[in-house]
């Protein structure tokens, strides 16, 4: 299974490339829905929305669809992976509202905080048995053989990213599922991405196992037409869904 879509959702200038002009704010979601299958909620990262939120946005999307969400600052940026189990217990309270809908959570690290493989650990252990957790460390330290083995021993994937149509991160297998998160094409109009460097990406994720793929590059609408021409690439029975 390959699911493709976008980090996120609500964007102004979305108007008129996924959302049509009239279309109030709260339909956006449904709107979405329609056309993508899944969706990394990257709200929660800024500030957690209250369970009711997520349950909402639960009954909000038909049978199927699956909501990454991006874990707190508080808990990446803030408390820098420290002491864990408040904010890892609050995040899945909340987010257990999606149900059988909740996705991945991603634990997306600051670029400054440097390799802490013992924060890791401790960190991955707190996520309930069954929840996929996808790691994005953004510091070069980070990619040891030690890094590599708390992953692969909680399951945890590494997150594949991308700018400019490039690897930024190795391209580890820690778990049997991917994660991927494409930041910045280098194609026009910027920061698109061209069919070459979406042809690449398919043949990366292609050896199987579950993957879940999102678009980044959110501004002037390109993470939508990204995602479209991927979901054609990866899967092209859902071609006439992504009209």
């Amino acid at each position: 299974m390959t699911a493709v879509g976008t980090s996120g959702w609500q964007y102004g200038d979305w108007r008129g490339v996924l959302y049509p002009p009239g279309l109030p704010q709260r339909r956006w979601l449904h709107r979405y829905a329609e056309v993508f299958g899944t969706v990394e909620n990257n709200n929660a990262f800024y500030r957690l929305p209250a369970r009711g939120t997520f349950e909402q946005w639960r009954e909000a999307t038909p049978p199927g669809f699956v909501m990454a969400v991006k874990a707190s600052r508080f808990l990446t940026h803030m408390k820098r992976l420290r002491d864990p189990g408040e904010p890892v217990a609050r995040l899945m309270d909340a987010a257990g509202g999606l149900g059988s809908k909740l996705g991945p959570v991603l634990l997306q690290l600051p670029p400054t905080l440097r390799c802490e493989p013992a924060r890791l650990q401790a960190c991955l252990r707190c996520f309930p048995s069954g929840v996929r957790v996808a790691v994005e460390p953004r510091h070069p330290s980070w990619w040891t053989a030690e890094v590599r083995g708390v992953l692969e021993r909680h399951g945890a994937a590494l997150c594949w990213a991308d700018r400019l149509g490039r690897p930024v991160t190795p391209l580890w297998r820690t778990a049997d599922w991917l994660y991927v998160r494409l930041h910045e094409g280098a194609a026009s109009p910027r920061p698109s991405y061209g069919d070459r460097a979406l042809r690449s990406w398919a043949e990366r994720i292609a050896p199987g196992g579950d993957a879940y793929v999102y678009f980044n590059n959110d501004p002037g609408g390109a993470a939508v037409r990204n995602a479209r021409r991927f979901t054609v690439l990866t899967q092209p029975d859902k071609q006439q869904q992504t009209t």
